[in-house]
């Protein structure tokens, strides 16, 4: 499903087909690296 979604995106230049390609992948993610991304994103940039 997300080669599909991707392969439709970069054919139609869809946005919100892209945006349906991004939750698709967060679905498919690990949960240990959702956590990690998320702890990454609260810490502050120097």
């Amino acid at each position: 499903m997300l080669e599909f979604t991707w392969k439709l995106f970069s054919q139609t230049g869809n946005i919100d087909t892209y945006l349906l390609f991004k939750e698709l992948e967060k679905e498919h993610q690990p949960k240990d690296e959702q956590e990690q991304e998320l702890t990454e994103m609260d810490q502050p940039i120097f």
